[in-house]
């Protein structure tokens, strides 16, 4: 699974996902042959949902094209097993996360054919919590 191999600190505080751009699409210029998916929504996405899509694209998309990921979990989600007390401190480390804004490039896909790329991307729609779209 996707995870940093060093951080700064060990656990991390919840925060929010500030957002101001809402629903928002942002189309940049695309090298041809190039298809990427955008998300519209802002939420936490887990590197267990990452490393699905990831295979499902894999999957797909064989040895014809070249996969990137363009978000990368680097933070660390702390958790409390069931039916503790409160105190003692915080829980340890459940699962790695990154915080996705409306408009970030989760993956891309290079060197593939358009109906291959398209119906990769596609797979991996069901598969992630926010709507995405699929730009190229």
């Amino acid at each position: 699974m996707l995870k940093p191999k060093k951080t700064k600190y060990r656990k991390y505080q919840k925060g929010t996902i500030k957002s101001s751009r809402k629903n928002v699409l942002f189309i940049d210029t695309l090298k041809e042959g190039v298809f990427r998916l955008d998300s519209q929504q802002s939420a936490r996405i887990t590197a267990k949902q990452l490393e699905s899509c990831r295979q499902s694209i894999s999957r797909r998309i064989k040895r014809l094209g070249k996969l990137q990921i363009r978000s990368f979990p680097d933070l660390a989600v702390s958790k409390k097993p069931t039916e503790v007390r409160m105190g003692k401190g915080k829980g340890a480390v459940d699962f790695w996360c990154c915080k996705v804004k409306p408009g970030t490039t989760l993956f891309e896909i290079s060197g593939a054919d358009r109906k291959t790329s398209i119906r990769a991307l596609e797979s991996t729609i069901a598969k992630l919590p926010i709507k995405v779209t699929i730009i190229g």
